[in-house]
């Protein structure tokens, strides 16, 4: 009977070693799962906060529990705060909650509270402002907040006018002063075909609205003058666009004046199926008959 005891005692022990061995060799061999990659190129996910503290805000500093240390604080032109007691603290390109925990640190450095928690609210901000160029119905610059988007800016500015294109450019400076134009589709909003962009500004940031790319049509239509270039506009659409051709005109005298890549222009004849081009010149002849 000892000899099946002592069996048995051998075989758990066995059993827990191999479970001491074993289960680091397999931990170790499984690899972590690598981060998903970060999307390119996003204006809206770059680094840094999306408000920023700069010289000129007007920020409520709250201290809980400690109301007599609550105050409106100005930011200097240097990007510094000056808090009562701890002296003078940088907040320039801090987000207002990453101020206040730089705020709660001089605190504590200070020797003046152990454990404080600090909540800063912008009240009124100067840094943060974008500039809206281009075809809209007031250029200018705008403050923006933490969840301004591309939309409530342009709403700001009045909006795209008739002349301004569907393509958008939010154009934003990095750290070494590097400007980049992001484009942003805004072809969504003019035809209600689905898919609007939520692009949230920084400050910072410029909008610029180019001049939508333009034909000009004369001869026997309605109504002569220079129209939008539709994507995939062909020139019987561009035809109705200019109120059809006049009882005079002829559907088979259609010429188009197209400038060439080097400066040049070549007249061709047209075709209704014909895709309309960017200063396309269309002029709907006269019949002869």
């Amino acid at each position: 009977m000892h000899w099946l005891v002592d069996a048995f005692r051998r075989l758990v022990f066995c059993l827990v070693l191999g479970g001491l061995v074993s289960g680091p060799i397999i931990h170790s061999a499984v690899a972590a799962p690598a981060p998903p990659p970060a999307p390119a190129g996003a204006p809206d996910r770059g680094p840094g906060p999306l408000v920023q503290l700069g010289p000129g805000d007007t920020i409520a500093v709250q201290v809980y529990g400690q109301p007599d240390m609550s105050s409106t604080i100005y930011v200097a032109d240097d990007g510094t705060i000056a808090v009562p007691l701890a002296g003078t603290v940088q907040v320039a390109g801090l987000s207002p909650a990453q101020a206040g925990a730089r705020i709660e640190t001089a605190l504590k450095n200070g020797k003046i509270l152990v454990d404080p928690h600090v909540t800063v609210t912008v009240t009124q901000t100067r840094s943060q402002r974008v500039s809206v160029l281009g075809q809209v119905g007031t250029p200018g610059r705008y403050a923006i907040e933490s969840n301004t988007t591309i939309f409530d800016l342009l709403a700001q500015a009045g909006g795209i006018n008739a002349q301004g294109s569907d393509t958008i450019y939010i154009i934003r400076q990095d750290a070494d002063g590097k400007e980049t134009r992001y484009p942003v589709d805004m072809k969504g909003l003019t035809s209600g075909s689905g898919t609007l962009p939520t692009v949230t500004l920084k400050g910072g940031d410029s909008v610029f609205v180019p001049k939508a790319e333009q034909f000009s049509i004369y001869g026997e239509v309605q109504t002569p003058g220079r129209y939008r270039v539709e994507p995939g506009m062909t020139i019987i659409e561009a035809i109705a666009k200019a109120g059809g051709i006049t009882l005079r005109g002829s559907a088979r005298r259609v010429d188009i004046k197209r400038k060439l890549p080097d400066g040049s222009y070549s007249t061709i004849k047209a075709k209704f199926g014909d895709l309309v081009q960017p200063e396309d010149v269309i002029h709907v002849k006269e019949s002869i008959f």
